[in-house]
């Protein structure tokens, strides 16, 4: 018997008048989801990717919904005058940054013996270090104007043992852990941190760099038969990034039907 995938409820305005930075916004990931679910919620976002093709493709896609095209720039997490550039931009295109969702990660498959250095390093500085760099950029801004919220994107990987992921796991359980201490330093000046740790959402590309049968295996963990639909991780982050989340700060949602 299939699994039942429901569909995706209509918006209901949360982020009305809230200006959105996403990050690894182009593709078919989460990213994406997000940031047409921050657009459908009401919100002026602003999308940024690595790769100029698909960002550009992903900003034509959220027009469609309501005609108009998001702000789009470029920026490698990994490179801080990237981030300096990006923020620099969503501040003069759109005023200012209320939301920052951090979804920008690299994952990849090594058992750890035979994980060289250079696998390891690009994993944490993309997952880790790029989370890092732009928390660090976004309380800048948002901590002085005394209010905003960052959202960062984890993992189940990083409160839970899976072979072959330990460069990806130790790079989100230290997002967990980034999300904790910002948001404690960030607390006295109204700005909120929190993550989602999703458990398995299935998209294009993540089906072209997992092992064959991978899937399958952790789909089969999964109490609702199923991974989860990428809106359905993005739902919950623009709950985290919405009013209706005002008193939560350095949690980790756990986005998940993953029985242990």
């Amino acid at each position: 018997m299939a699994a039942h995938v429901p569909v995706c409820p209509p918006a209901h305005h949360l982020l009305d008048g809230k200006t959105v930075l996403v990050t690894a916004a182009a593709g078919t990931g989460i990213g994406f989801a997000t940031a047409k679910r921050c657009v459908e919620e009401g919100a002026t976002v602003m999308i940024s990717d690595i790769h100029e093709r698909r960002l550009n493709d992903a900003a034509s896609k959220l027009a469609e919904i309501n005609g108009r095209r998001p702000f789009a720039q470029i920026c490698n997490v990994t490179r801080e005058p990237d981030v300096q550039t990006l923020f620099a931009a969503a501040i003069a295109d759109m005023g200012r940054v209320d939301v920052l969702i951090n979804n920008a990660g690299l994952g990849g498959f090594a058992p750890l013996v035979e994980m060289t250095d250079e696998q390891w390093q690009v994993v944490l500085d993309v997952t880790l270090n790029g989370t890092f760099r732009m928390t660090r950029a976004a309380l800048r801004h948002m901590m002085p104007r005394g209010s905003g919220v960052i959202v960062n994107n984890a993992s189940v990987l990083g409160w839970r043992a899976q072979a072959g992921q330990a460069h990806y796991a130790a790079a989100k359980a230290g997002v967990m852990a980034l999300t904790r201490c910002a948001a404690m330093e960030a607390a006295k000046a109204n700005v909120r941190v929190n993550a989602v740790s999703p458990s398995l959402a299935v998209h294009e590309f993540l089906s072209k760099v997992t092992p064959p049968g991978l899937i399958e295996e952790l789909t089969a963990r999964e109490a609702f038969g199923r991974a989860a639909e990428t809106w359905e991780v993005a739902n919950v982050m623009v709950f985290l990034a919405s009013d209706y989340s005002s008193y939560m700060t350095g949690e980790i949602v756990a986005v998940s039907s993953q029985h242990p």
